[in-house]
């Protein structure tokens, strides 16, 4: 029987511990000292499996140190403690536990507005001081009040059903919740984010740090709230301007707020946030509770076992669960997919309720379960998050958002040897993105029904226009007197419609000034900036 060793470099839960040493040919090493990469390095020679949470670090060198490593495990969600990179490259399996926090987060956030309400850390201290103050801590109800979840995902639908429960009107804003998912869940569902904030009395922030989540309470946004709005977030550090939120508090726009998390963790003393009035604060307990830490450390326990003795491969971050023959002919497309996804979900019409993947020649005469998931993936990180969205849980993602899934093969013949098209829909707009590979070199080739060429790579600036003369000229003197380098053109013409599809392929990222800049070109249609990587 094959001995494997497993090193618990994190603290997890008793169980889980008792779960692996159970195993007779598990021999299990609980190291909790390995703060200095070459003490991790020293310890990891020997190991099948890593199990951490997020208090040290598996760096590039600790993964070559450990010849026979085949599996890391992160009691939590957030991977940014590995280096999936050099894992994959090792062909390591990274896995994760999305789920196990789910009700002690939602219980926290729901715990800091019902603070925030009745104003109770404050009441505590007065009567630690030795004062009897009823007068200055009178509260609000939760009954009646508009509360907005910005983020309908696991934990922010488990905070709604806990508002439901008070009586509260709950208003959600997610850009990739379907109508009918909102309406199972018994929310009323905002197209704007704008709308969805500005008339409510609570706001619950449940997103995913992405670039476009970033600062989504910013100065602006703040300045248009109902004066006396209570803010809660309990999911990512960045998704508030801290420094707005703290002017605001001040001036008595926003009249509380209580947080988990924050831009800078730990904030510094002088952080301006903490010395607002009005204001709970917490030290990231979002999943600090004796359930979810047991939760997670049996949970990643578990899938730790599962894949040393079976194989069996649950909530992997990086890899699909495949034999060396099928991954051979589909390994290609695996990346590919990923892209194409991840590009219509930029395109995408807003509030999309069904993904469709059509396969095309050879591809389509393969078992493209896993492209398919790959494609699901790159679709949906920006709706979860790249960390809470993989092979193993996209469909579950997906039938959580109300996005129908399918996948179908044309037997008509195209001009390409392999195609896929990915289109995105709702009920009345719809994103079409197709890709091939030229030999062994990847390609997009068709953008909503247009032919056109490019590299799926870097960032993509789509542009269209009026088909007039000057256009192209107009948006390049823009680009190049802001020291933006146009790498590669493909120009698709629509004669009917009188219209021109224009893909810059760029050097550099384009600010949202420069966007701005483009946009106010007479005769643009309609721009995206594209970021594939």
């Amino acid at each position: 029987m094959s001995k494997y060793k497993i090193l618990v470099a994190d603290p997890i839960s008793d169980k889980g511990i008792e779960l692996l040493k159970s195993v007779p040919s598990f021999d299990v090493e609980v190291n909790l000292k390995l703060k200095a990469e070459a003490d991790f390095v020293a310890a990891a020679k020997d190991v099948s499996a890593i199990i951490v949470r997020s208090g040290v670090k598996v760096t590039a060198k600790v993964i070559e140190a450990a010849a026979g490593l085949k599996v890391i495990g992160r009691a939590g969600v957030g991977v940014d403690n590995i280096d999936v990179a050099a894992a994959s490259k090792r062909g390591v399996v990274v896995m994760n536990t999305p789920g196990g926090n789910t009700i002690s987060t939602a219980e926290q956030a729901f715990t800091l507005m019902m603070c925030l309400a009745r104003k109770t850390p404050q009441a505590h201290a007065s009567m630690v001081a030795g004062k009897w103050d009823r007068k200055n801590f009178s509260g609000t109800e939760l009954n009646g009040k508009t509360l907005c979840v910005l983020g309908m995902g696991r934990i922010g639908a488990e905070f709604a059903k806990r508002a439901k429960a008070f009586a509260m009107h709950v208003v959600a804003y997610d850009p990739y919740l379907s109508a009918s998912r909102a309406q199972a869940l018994g929310v009323e569902l905002r197209d704007n984010l704008d709308e969805a904030v500005k008339d409510a009395d609570f706001i619950t922030m449940h997103m995913p740090m992405t670039a476009e989540t970033k600062h989504m309470l910013d100065e602006r946004r703040l300045g248009i709230l109902k004066k006396g709005v209570r803010i809660v977030n309990c999911a990512r550090g960045g998704l508030i301007d801290d420094n707005a939120l703290a002017a605001a508090l001040t001036s008595g726009h926003v009249g509380g707020a209580a947080l988990d998390v924050y831009e800078v963790e730990p904030p510094p003393a002088d952080y301006p946030v903490l010395h607002a009035p009005n204001t709970v604060f917490t030290p990231h307990l979002g999943a600090s509770t004796e359930e979810a830490q047991e939760n997670v450390g049996i949970e990643i326990a578990e899938a730790v076992m599962h894949n040393l003795l079976e194989g069996t491969i649950v909530n992997a971050v990086n890899m699909p669960n495949v034999d060396p023959k099928i991954l051979s002919e589909i390994g290609p497309f695996l990346r590919f997919g990923e892209l194409l996804g991840r590009l219509v979900s930029q395109i995408s019409p807003a509030r999309a309720t069904a993904l469709r993947i059509n396969y095309s020649g050879k591809v389509g005469s393969l078992d493209t379960t896993l492209v398919s998931r790959a494609v699901l993936k790159g679709y949906l990180e920006r709706a979860a998050g790249p960390d809470n969205v993989n092979y193993i849980n996209a469909n579950g993602v997906a039938e959580n958002l109300g996005l129908r899934f399918t996948e179908s093969r044309l037997a008509e013949p195209t001009e390409f040897h392999d195609l896929i098209e990915v289109i995105a829909h709702n009920d009345a707009e719809t994103a079409t993105v197709a890709g091939t590979f030229f030999g062994n070199d990847p390609r997009i080739v068709k953008i909503n029904g247009r032919r056109v060429e490019a590299r799926p790579e870097g960032t993509l600036l789509l542009i269209e226009n009026i088909d007039r003369p000057g256009m192209i000229a107009a948006y390049s003197t823009i680009l190049g007197k802001r020291q933006i380098n146009i790498a590669d053109m493909s120009l698709a013409r629509d004669k009917q419609s009188s219209t021109a599809l224009v893909i810059l392929t760029l050097d550099s990222v384009p600010s949202p000034e420069v966007i701005a800049e483009l946009e106010g070109i007479e005769g643009i249609k309609r721009i995206h900036c594209l970021a594939l990587g």
